[in-house]
């Protein structure tokens, strides 16, 4: 299967003349995005990572992704966004993620053009929520979207792939990112930050999250070493978790006293 899609890639390249481009992928260490950068430099492709982070990212995953592209021979660059995210949530409802997004889309389309790179690139896959998306007003191939909004063309290799097919080509690969054992928003695994957790409806301020990450950081040793998924909500300290028995519940809360 692996092979497969990289002879694909290789004959979408030629296609659409990405074989002589200069490609950056928004690389977050996650799994679809790590197979993205794989298949990418497989293909033979110009291809560099572009990781953003702030203040509350998982340290662990950030170390993760280093390893990883050290390992592929991919120059890959951190971006600290701390300050625009700071600017762009502060004083609004959480979650915070639509600002967080908002802040990496125009820090990638910057850093592409000024750093000279043709084409930007993502590891979206066919489950990913797409319909109406700025990234399907696309006229030719689904895959490759020039929007002149934002002056840089979307790559995004996986788009055809379904969450399972990108199970079993990361498998294939080899690729088995650091989890922090999240409960995430799907039952797939779907990490991010610590920084989702935070309430609806609720403002966002920078002691807000702060709680979140620190509250989540050590519910997540817990979640690690039973091989559960937990995650708290603040400030309501809501526990989400997958498969949890009533013994890791009680260790899950006895932290959470300890933030109250």
């Amino acid at each position: 299967m692996l092979d497969s899609a990289i002879k694909d890639l290789k004959s979408f390249a030629e296609k659409f003349n990405l074989d002589n481009k200069k490609i950056l992928v928004l690389f977050s260490g996650g799994k679809d995005s790590s197979l993205a950068l794989y298949l990418l430099k497989e293909a033979g492709l110009d291809v560099s990572a572009l990781t953003f982070f702030h203040r509350w990212s998982w340290r662990e995953t950030l170390n993760w992704a280093m390893k990883f592209t050290k390992r592929l021979g991919v120059e890959h660059y951190l971006v600290d966004v701390t300050d625009g995210l700071l600017r762009e949530a502060t004083g609004r409802k959480g979650p915070v993620c639509i600002n967080c997004k908002k802040v990496m889309l125009w820090n990638a389309k910057w850093f592409a053009l000024n750093n000279d790179f043709d084409v930007l690139a993502k590891g979206d896959n066919a489950n990913d929520k797409i319909i109406g998306a700025l990234l399907d007003q696309c006229k030719t191939d689904i895959r490759l979207c020039d929007i002149p909004r934002i002056g840089v063309p979307f790559f995004r290799p996986l788009i055809k792939y379904t969450a399972e097919d990108v199970e079993a080509l990361a498998e294939e690969a080899g690729i088995r990112p650091y989890r922090m054992y999240e409960h995430a928003r799907r039952r797939q695994w779907r990490e991010g930050c610590p920084l989702q957790y935070i309430d609806r409806e609720e403002i966002v301020t920078p002691e807000l999250m702060d709680l979140a990450y620190r509250v989540n950081y050590e519910v997540s040793k817990i979640a690690r070493r039973r091989k559960v998924r937990v995650s708290v909500r603040v400030p309501s300290f809501e526990i989400m978790c997958w498969n949890c028995d009533e013994e890791t519940l009680l260790e899950v809360r006895r932290i959470i006293e300890r933030f109250r």
